[in-house]
């Protein structure tokens, strides 16, 4: 069920068969932790959501900043990235959410079979609200992360959080990744194709792939892109 994005790292322990998946968004985290849970409560909320949908009820919950049921919480996590502007997750300094309502004709508020899918697919993960530098991996653990990409552009963002992700967060990645190396573990890390000499490092093997891009300012920006594929294997 694709929400969004993993904002920082999913990780799996190879030996042991344990999975971990952590971001430091609390509303992503929130809703993979309910979705595995019980999704029930979840999809009876989006079928209402689904019903109420409108330009007005769009701006009326995106003003919600401040809920306190954690089921409420993931359903308009859920509505807003179904109905906002090519599915687009952004956020102020303060946390809170800002996209305008998209052009949908019928948006897929409430896909129960997939919901259903992903409560079965997190049974036995360990999901957690974490920053990428408390990470703990070592031998013979395999780890994914999936950061905000490097700008290509003054336009592009990195704000998908509360605290943004910038220059000094993706030399930490990089220097996490360096360290995981040395304790053994296996590692990949996806980023955008910017000239930065971030990963000139023996260590990394670099290859550049085609991703589809549908969010940029520039026409140019959007289809097919590059994309960097970064492992230590």
């Amino acid at each position: 069920m694709a929400l969004c994005f993993s904002h920082y790292v999913i990780c799996s322990n190879g030996g042991g068969g344990a999975f971990h998946l952590s971001d430091i968004n609390f509303d992503l985290i929130n809703t993979y932790q309910v979705i595995k849970q019980d999704p029930e409560p979840l999809i009876d909320k989006l079928r209402q959501y689904a019903q109420r949908h409108s330009k007005t009820y769009y701006y009326q919950v995106r003003k919600q900043h401040h809920l306190d049921d954690r089921v409420e919480i993931a359903a308009r996590f859920i509505y807003l990235n179904k109905t906002c502007y090519n599915g687009l997750w952004r956020v102020n300094s303060k946390g809170e959410f800002n996209v305008p309502l998209g052009s949908y004709k019928n948006p897929a508020i409430c896909q129960e079979n997939i919901i259903r899918a992903c409560h079965r697919a997190l049974q036995g993960v360990d999901i957690r609200l974490r920053d990428f530098r408390k990470l703990q991996a070592g031998q013979d653990d395999f780890v994914y992360f999936d950061p905000p990409y490097q700008p290509l552009d003054k336009t592009s963002f990195t704000r998908y959080a509360k605290d943004d992700f910038g220059v000094k967060e993706q030399e930490a990645l990089r220097d996490l990744c360096l360290a995981l190396h040395d304790k053994g573990a296996k590692f990949m890390l996806s980023n955008s194709d910017t000239s930065s000499t971030l990963y000139d490092n023996p260590v990394f093997k670099v290859a550049t792939v085609k991703a589809p891009r549908f969010v940029n300012s520039k026409a140019s920006g959007r289809g097919a892109v590059n994309e960097l594929l970064i492992t230590n294997y």
